[in-house]
């Protein structure tokens, strides 16, 4: 008795999944155009991180950040 329920269930939840993955993104084609033109694959490079950092640092917000989270 238990296995049927068992094996009921396990094909129940994997009729589910199959239903939920055929789902498709019916987005508006109005939104891509407001996507940005280059599409990264991998993340920053660590000169784009040093260089955002020195830019932070400039204009004030990690000393900002740092008196903020300064009492928690």
């Amino acid at each position: 008795m238990k296995t049927s329920i068992i094996a009921f269930a396990f094909a129940a939840s994997a009729f589910a999944g199959a239903a939920q993955a055929a789902v498709t993104d019916t987005a508006p084609a109005s939104q891509d155009a407001q996507s940005p033109a280059v599409h990264r694959v991998m993340g920053k490079t660590r000169a784009e991180v040093r260089h955002e950092l020195a830019q932070a640092q400039k204009s004030g917000q990690i000393a900002a950040l740092s008196s903020l989270y300064r009492g928690s």
